[in-house]
């Protein structure tokens, strides 16, 4: 069973290693290669325990990664230092264009277009803070697998592998909106749940993925890496 992750938030390989870049505040200019592809490969390993489909520009990123890494740890002759060309700079350079590229976009989508992604009786959680609370702001993917990563990492060893007999994806997205109805957001933390069996706490990580993807549900976190709330997209 196989999950193609292709969301509006989730784009490519590129915003995985934007979304490290920052998570780990690190210098774009400086990046350290070796650091930054071990995380890269670990989130690449995540999401195949989940079966989720990645395209081959996700590995292609990572073998240019890993050559990288071996360029820099070989020795440079001293008559080649003046000339030796930092094999990190086309990357860096990609990185920045992308950012950019990404930034306008964002931008762009942010102006109001006519019947464009109008969902009738919307909600938006900042419509309810109170006056100095700071402002929710949607999160990536990549937020989600990090916060997954952590809840399956305090639960008992065992092969990450999904029995499609024993469980339905259907039936946990239908279990999840109407608890959502009910009590209208919760913590990512308590929707996947603590102690619980592996194998649902995995389908619950993928039906969020699809929910998101078909747009019923957003994410949202007020700090950077903080607590992350579900919200249905559309208020009932």
């Amino acid at each position: 069973m196989g999950y193609e992750v292709k969301l509006d938030i989730f784009e490519g390989p590129l915003d995985l290693l934007l979304y490290l870049i920052k998570k780990n505040e690190i210098n774009i200019y400086d990046i350290p290669i070796a650091f930054i592809t071990e995380q890269y490969l670990g989130h690449l390993e995540i999401m195949k325990s989940l079966n989720l489909d990645l395209a081959g520009e996700y590995l292609l990123l990572a073998s240019t990664l890993i050559h990288i890494k071996s360029k820099m740890l070989l020795p440079v002759q001293e008559s080649e230092e003046e000339d030796e060309i930092d094999p990190r700079e086309e990357l860096v350079r990609q990185l920045l264009e992308y950012q950019t590229f990404k930034e306008t976009a964002l931008n762009l989508d942010k102006r109001s277009l006519l019947e464009r992604d109008v969902f009738k009786g919307g909600y938006s959680p900042d419509e309810e803070l109170d006056q100095g609370e700071k402002p929710f702001v949607e999160v990536s993917v990549f937020e989600l697998v990090e916060a997954f990563r952590k809840i399956v990492s305090t639960v008992e060893e065992e092969l990450l592998e999904i029995n499609a007999e024993k469980m339905s994806l259907a039936d946990r997205i239908n279990e999840i909106m109407e608890r959502l109805a009910e009590e209208k957001d919760i913590t990512f933390t308590d929707l996947l749940g603590r102690g619980t069996n592996r194998r649902v706490v995995i389908y619950t990580f993928l039906a969020i993925l699809e929910m998101m993807k078909l747009r019923m549900i957003r994410a949202y976190q007020a700090d950077s890496f903080g607590v992350i709330r579900i919200f249905l997209a559309v208020e009932t």
